[in-house]
């Protein structure tokens, strides 16, 4: 008797629970980004986490990070997010690169999840006290993080040592260059140059993408919109120095606020979406009208 009150005050409990949230979704703008982002928060940490076992059986394989990706470019749908890639042919072949991409939100994870499967042997680089933040720490050394500690001669040391696995395993170390998260801005921040430095380092190019600005974030509402993604051809190392660097800079913030604005300007059909498809290993934009 005693189980069945509780089991009945339980239903009863999850039941008004469940209103109120509908409540908050329909009516409530805020109440909406509320709900928006702690999802999207506990999805993130939980398709991170749970994989674990799984990825214990190959340690240190950026595939581990496979099964999050896909969890979060689904997870978008619920969000109301439209995902859009493009520019898939000027992926650099045969050799690694570092990947740099501009930085708005927490919601670049959906950027870099999809990313992941179309840029093969992919890396990120974080600061050592993420690997402390567990079990997220340790998904994120599973599936090859490289941790480094900032402002201490030690980065300098993770810098040569991630130049020499980008030039032994042809990976892709993707990278914020702004530093700092940029949201509702219309101008990217100053590129910081550390990117550039391992550039030159592993003596690969430089490959930027550029996302378009989250319009669809702003004033505490998480509104339906595309997020689209560009990659952009190639900007070549070879034969730099670190006297070029400034020039990199120059080049790289020329070709990623150019597109940024346009992807951000251009106008986008409310009737239709962007699925990605794989095809040989790779992902193409489709179009879907209703």
């Amino acid at each position: 008797m005693q189980f069945c009150s509780l089991s009945m005050g339980f239903i009863a409990w999850s039941l008004a629970i469940v209103a109120f949230l509908t409540l908050l979704w329909t009516f409530s703008d805020a109440g909406k980004c509320l709900i928006k982002w702690v999802l999207f928060i506990t999805i993130s940490i939980g398709v991170a986490t749970l994989p674990i076992p799984i990825m214990l059986l190959r340690p240190r394989d950026p595939k581990n990070a496979l099964i999050p990706a896909a969890a979060l470019r689904a997870c978008s749908t619920f969000l109301g997010l439209t995902l859009s890639v493009e520019g898939v042919e000027n992926i650099v072949q045969n050799t690694g690169c570092v990947v740099l991409i501009n930085h708005q939100s927490m919601l670049d994870l959906i950027v870099l999840a999809c990313l992941w499967p179309i840029m093969d042997n992919c890396t990120v680089i974080s600061k050592k006290e993420v690997f402390y933040v567990q079990p997220f720490g340790l998904a994120s050394w599973l599936w090859g993080t490289i941790f480094i500690e900032r402002g201490s001669k030690n980065a300098l040391d993770a810098v040569n040592k991630t130049g020499e696995i980008i030039r032994q395993r042809k990976a892709r170390v993707l990278m914020f260059p702004e530093g700092t998260r940029n949201l509702g801005k219309n101008k990217l921040l100053p590129l910081k140059k550390g990117a550039f430095h391992l550039a030159l380092a592993s003596k690969v190019p430089i490959q930027p993408v550029a996302v378009c600005r989250y319009k669809f974030l702003k004033n505490l509402r998480f509104e339906s919109g595309t997020l689209k993604i560009k990659i952009l051809p190639i900007i070549p190392t070879e034969g730099c120095t670190k006297d070029d660097i400034p020039k990199l800079m120059e080049d790289t913030y020329r070709v990623l606020s150019e597109n940024v604005d346009a992807l951000s300007d251009s106008g986008v059909k409310e009737n239709g979406y962007s699925n990605g498809t794989e095809k040989n290993g790779h992902f193409k934009t489709v179009q879907i009208s209703n």
